[in-house]
């Protein structure tokens, strides 16, 4: 097991307070910090809920976690810091430099971007603090999604990786190595595709987004989780595989820019659950029955691994 580490989480809000979570379970000491002070004030009662859902005691955890009003005593001591902020780039990297200023000089620097390139994020540092520079993109819900995407840079020292995957490793995470700094790392560039193609099905009016999700649910949806798209083509056999492509791949979607049905959704206000329609209305009721729904299955699939 890793050693306990004092680990910095910038950031308590969707992700950054499921992180600090898995990684106080795990046995370290978590700081947490939040410009904004009601999503810090909040951040212990909602782990305190996590794991209550989960059925782990929640005073151990919470003893090993502690709220800081300002960046600097929060990562006075890290080893690790991990960013969970605002998907803004310049942000992001003007905390990264105010990060490296202010951190002892072994830290490693994480971030939990979930699209933006790494090496975007370092632009503002010197050699060294680029060397200890790693994405970490968790996956919300972070205390329950097991993968996170560990992505190295060119200038990512390989000690700094080995040791961020040695982290997630022990903390009971599945971490994947990223190798190459792409927008959207992987799982996203996946995920995205099939969105686009979902929102282009609905465009040319093929169907509408309630069959688009029954679609999914009930057919390749129940295989994604025993049976991963590779070795789904090596099941089929890559000659079928082949042919499948050559018949369907030119008629597919390549569209560059966001789909025009959200352009249009938003500006009627339609946000999604928050605002009572999306692609798809959702009463309240609805709303909420979407979250327990999915932290309930997901809490029983990560149980059966365990």
């Amino acid at each position: 097991m890793h050693p306990p580490l004092q680990v910095a989480v910038i950031g308590a809000g969707l992700m950054g307070h499921g992180i600090a979570q898995v990684l106080a379970q795990a046995g370290h000491t978590v700081a947490i910090t939040d410009s904004d002070r009601s999503v810090l004030g909040s951040a212990r009662d909602r782990i305190a809920r996590n794991l209550e859902e989960l059925g782990v005691p929640a005073a151990p955890v919470l003893e090993r976690v502690r709220t800081e009003d300002a960046v600097a005593p929060a990562i006075a001591a890290a080893d690790v810091v991990i960013e969970a902020v605002a998907e803004v780039v310049d942000v992001k990297q003007a905390l990264f430099a105010v990060l490296a200023s202010l951190a002892p000089a072994h830290a490693i620097f994480a971030s939990n971007t979930s699209v933006i390139p790494i090496t975007r994020l370092g632009e503002r540092l010197d050699d060294d603090a680029r060397g200890r520079l790693v994405g970490t993109h968790w996956w919300n819900p972070p205390h329950l999604i097991p993968l996170v995407e560990v992505v190295r840079t060119a200038f990512t020292r390989q000690d700094v990786v080995d040791r961020t995957v040695d982290l997630l490793r022990d903390a009971g995470k599945v971490p994947v190595v990223v190798h190459r700094d792409v927008t959207g790392f992987i799982g996203n560039r996946l995920n995205q595709a099939m969105w686009r193609e979902a929102l282009a099905l609905i465009e040319a009016g093929v169907c509408d987004a309630e069959t688009i999700d029954i679609v999914v649910k009930n057919s390749f949806g129940l295989r994604l989780p025993v049976l991963g798209p590779m070795e789904n083509a090596d099941l089929i056999g890559l000659e079928l595989t082949r042919t499948l492509h050559a018949l369907l791949l030119p008629d597919l979607s390549d569209a560059k820019t966001a789909s025009p049905l959200l352009d249009a959704a938003i500006a009627r206000g339609h946000t999604g659950l928050a605002s009572g329609h999306g692609l798809r209305s959702w009463t309240p009721e609805d709303a909420e029955a979407v979250r327990r729904r999915l932290a309930a299955h997901l809490i029983v699939s990560i149980k059966k691994e365990v």
